[in-house]
């Protein structure tokens, strides 16, 4: 037995054969699992894209998780981690056209039906790489439960969901200006967006009175500035905020709109900013949400000048009619240089809002969609936050989730792809926003709306404890699972969310593959081992603040797993000589018996300590910090002190007694290595997996 310990530990000898243990052993399974406490314990994964590779944020929350449902699998809770994936509609649809795009052909070719074929033999193929990478970091889920949202029971769950809405009347169809992708040629929430930091140009136009006194002078026109000048071709009037004294004479006088020359009015309202360019701002309502709330309120027309595939129409006029974007902002520059209309141009720094899945610049255009009406399910979604029935921890995210919700516009739920939901009224080609299927998570996942015996899952584990999300989709995601939750089941799907920090690179750029930033947490595992990789995730998650990612902390763990590894080695061969049945084995009233020495005394005290230290802190939420406490117990107060003062007078039974509690302490943090040398002592019954929790 001791000589394997004799050569350092290798976690590609041990990681995989563990893992089959686990799977073969059936305790992923909350059925499965002994000495049931009859408490319940859920966490529904946040299904990661089929299209999707484990990247750090999945590390990181994985391994979050995973501590939270092996402790609480310790503590006897009927523990369940749901897993699955989500169908990610634009992405995989993007995914499967460029596969064919190589072959030489479009889904068009193909037509619908047989292009849906070819993304389920996609989807058979590739679609569970990330939850074998999730296996891979350790993460003890049933994979018995494993869901996709386009299971056929999932589908069901979507469509009676639409029609409760459709029921109550809270989806129409509407024509209003959305975030459209040319390239996807799909509309998109504005939570769908990434912002994108681009050096452009701000040109300022001067638009001429309708009735100037005289020509030639500086207050015969309204200078206007704007990033876009090819948009102009669609203005309906010019606004000004009413407390700008600059423009308080002009208000309700006409000017004339340059290259189109038709009038156009100039009115005042009050969500224009008098500190953007020159306070005068171009109102084009067909092109930008705000534009088209200005317009609704003064009664303009809206001119659609740009179309769904991204080129000018007719009614931007003769001279720009089927130009690409780029081509008439060019075209408009140079006629109004011609004019002498141009003031002046300035360079400007400014985020572009880009498709999240194709990086296209997005176009704001009115489109006929269909909408959620959100005014009641947000005030659902903000009641159980106000009176404390799901906290967010930190708690500062409750702010920026309150303020969204606040405010929230109408769900534009239509999407215009193949791949997904269908919409179910006939005649509709359109299917739903994959967020609108998302939202169902916690419960469709348990067998909702079918599954309400007693005994089914929806009953036993819904709703669940904790969610466990990155701070990008609190709106996108969480406020939505929170009012489905309240809707359809009358009560929040979790208690509990946490929002774990954001990994960025060292030099706290974001992570990216195109930038050569991104780090595979899976190299990460090859060369260090799952609980070496662990390690160094959880080690820098001291609270919300973001990580700027270190592998040296990897490398720590590393060398923490040979410490843990060693010491294992030392007290095996201590206790050698007296090994029992009941190695280690000690009651709680027994800590402190006779014939303790001072250090037997201390270490034991210390143990106890950090017990309490440490399971509070899990149950806090605060990993980073439960690691710290642990690994300092371990490595300095057992290892360097009382470890070396044993080679003098060893005490068998305080040895075994503090490195069995250790590992218990250690295996939510570092499964493999813990589970591993608990295998390896004398005189136990159980997988660590199933051991009861240090207290």
């Amino acid at each position: 037995m001791l000589s394997e310990f004799d050569k350092p530990y290798n976690p590609k000898e041990h990681e995989d054969k563990i893992y089959k243990l686990w799977e073969e052993s059936g305790f992923f399974n909350p059925d499965n699992l002994p000495n049931k406490k009859g408490e319940h314990f859920t966490i529904a994964l946040p299904p990661p894209n089929v299209t999707g590779s484990l990247h750090m944020g999945h590390a990181l929350n994985a391994t979050i998780q995973d501590i939270l449902i092996r402790k609480k699998r310790m503590e006897s809770y009927q523990t369940l981690w749901l897993p699955g994936t989500d169908h990610a509609g634009i992405a995989t649809q993007n995914v499967v056209e460029r596969d064919l795009k190589k072959q030489g052909i479009s889904r068009h070719d193909l037509g619908r039906e047989k292009f849906l074929e070819k993304v389920w033999e996609w989807k058979e193929k590739y679609g569970d790489i990330i939850l074998d990478q999730l296996k891979k970091m350790g993460a003890s889920c049933d994979w018995s439960r494993t869901r996709f949202t386009m299971d056929t029971e999932y589908q069901e769950a979507v469509k009676i969901a639409f029609l409760h809405y459709q029921k109550k009347g809270w989806i129409y169809q509407g024509e209003r200006v959305i975030s459209w992708c040319a390239r996807c040629r799909t509309s998109l929430s504005d939570l769908e967006l990434e912002y994108q930091e681009e050096k452009g140009k701000l040109w300022f136009i001067k638009y001429p009175l309708a009735e100037a006194p005289t020509q030639g002078r500086s207050d015969d026109f309204v200078v206007v500035a704007t990033t876009r000048p090819e948009t102009m071709l669609g203005d309906s009037a010019v606004a000004v905020n009413p407390k700008d004294k600059r423009y308080k004479n002009l208000i309700g006088k006409k000017i004339i709109l340059p290259i189109k020359n038709h009038e156009i009015p100039i009115v005042s309202d009050r969500r224009i900013e008098m500190d953007f360019g020159t306070g005068a701002v171009k109102i084009t309502p067909a092109h930008d949400m705000l534009d088209e709330q200005i317009a609704i309120t003064h009664k303009l027309p809206a001119i659609q000048i740009i179309n769904e595939k991204g080129r000018m129409t007719k009614e931007a006029g003769e001279d720009f009619d089927g130009l690409k974007i780029l081509e008439a902002r060019e075209k408009v520059v140079k006629k109004l240089e011609e004019l002498g209309l141009i003031e002046k141009i300035e360079d400007y720094t400014h985020n572009i809002a880009k498709c999240y899945r194709c990086g296209t610049t997005v176009e704001p255009l009115r489109s006929k969609q269909w909408f959620l009406k959100m005014s009641e399910l947000a005030q659902l979604a903000m009641r159980d936050v106000k009176n404390k029935k799901v906290k967010f921890h930190p708690k500062k995210w409750e702010k920026i989730y309150l303020k969204w919700l606040s405010g929230v516009k109408d769900w534009c739920i239509s999407r215009q792809i193949w791949w997904g939901h269908k919409i179910p009224i006939d005649g509709v080609d359109d299917v739903l926003d994959t967020w609108f299927s998302s939202a169902l998570w916690p419960f469709a996942t348990l067998g909702w709306p079918r599954a309400k015996s007693k005994g089914s899952d929806l009953e036993k584990y819904y709703p669940t404890q904790v969610l466990s999300t990155a701070r990008d989709i609190i709106n996108l995601w969480v406020a939505r699972m929170v009012f489905s939750g309240v809707e359809f089941l009358g009560v929040s799907p979790f208690s509990d969310v946490i929002i774990h920090a954001t990994i960025l690179a060292k030099d706290g750029r974001r992570m990216s593959k195109s930038l050569g930033t991104g780090v595979n947490p899976m190299d990460l595992i090859n060369k260090y081992g799952a609980d070496a990789t662990r390690f160094g995730l959880i080690w820098q998650a001291m609270g919300g603040q973001d990580i700027h990612w270190s592998e040296e902390h990897v490398v720590a763990g590393k060398k923490f797993c040979n410490k843990i590894w060693n010491a294992a080695r030392f007290v095996l061969k201590q206790c050698q000589p007296s090994l029992k049945s009941d190695f280690g084995s000690q009651k709680k009233s027994d800590f402190f018996p006779g014939g303790k020495t001072s250090a037997d005394k201390k270490i034991l005290a210390q143990l106890k300590k950090t017990q309490k230290q440490v399971d509070k802190l899990i149950d806090k939420y605060e990993f980073g910090q439960a690691l710290h406490i642990l690994y300092d117990f371990f490595w300095h107060d057992f290892c360097d002190v009382y470890l070396e003062e044993s080679k003098k007078n060893p005490n068998p039974e305080v040895l075994a007694r503090v490195l069995k509690e250790s590992l218990k302490l250690l295996h939510p943090f570092m499964p493999f290595i813990t589970e591993h040398i608990w295998s390896k002592l004398p005189g136990v019954k159980n997988l660590l997996i199933i051991e009861e929790w240090a207290l």
